[in-house]
């Protein structure tokens, strides 16, 4: 069994942490423009749910990330 992914998941707009439930239980913070989702999904199916139900929302995709949870912050090679 492989491990979850760790994903950072940035959109236009904002969603309050309300929405993580919806989300698959990804971490939900907003600066007051964007909103930015983030946590482990466990496979890239669940990935793209979550970018369904952001297309879904009408939200509009800045950017996804992968990043390696051995080094916060870092992106994992794709």
């Amino acid at each position: 069994m492989t491990e979850p992914t760790h994903y950072e998941i940035r959109v236009e707009g904002i969603l309050d942490d309300h929405w993580a439930a919806w989300f698959e239980g990804l971490q939900v913070t907003s600066d007051g423009e964007h909103t930015t989702l983030s946590g482990p999904l466990p496979d890239e199916s669940a990935l793209h749910g979550a970018l369904a139900r952001i297309r879904d929302l009408g939200m509009h995709l800045i950017s996804v990330r992968r990043l390696d949870i051995g080094t916060p912050g870092e992106e994992a090679p794709l």
